[in-house]
């Protein structure tokens, strides 16, 4: 009678198995409110600036407040979101769509 090694075969069932698909189930995503989708938002902005000074309430490399020296406080130029009033419902919208929420 001919056997075949016992390696190979858990090779063979090893592989069989990994390629079963896993029906794991994820958590369903929590709603983002509003105001969380906002405070997200004006984060992603800030840290998208290239400089110190994105809006009015940062600070300056000598920790100076940036106030009118901020980009949001310049006309022209980088617009960042610094405050939630900077928000539409539009973008709250997109940010979902974006994010499958």
């Amino acid at each position: 009678m001919h056997r075949k090694p016992l390696p190979l075969l858990t090779a063979i069932a090893t592989c069989l198995l990994l390629s079963l698909p896993i029906q794991a189930k994820t958590p369903p995503k929590q709603q983002a409110s509003d105001e969380q989708i906002k405070q997200l938002l004006i984060q992603e902005s800030i840290d998208d600036y290239p400089g110190n000074c994105p809006c009015p309430y940062n600070s300056t490399r000598n920790g100076s407040s940036c106030g009118k020296r901020s980009a949001y406080s310049r006309p022209g130029g980088y617009a960042p979101l610094c405050y939630k009033q900077d928000i539409t419902p539009a973008m709250i919208r997109q940010y979902r769509e974006e994010h499958g929420m």
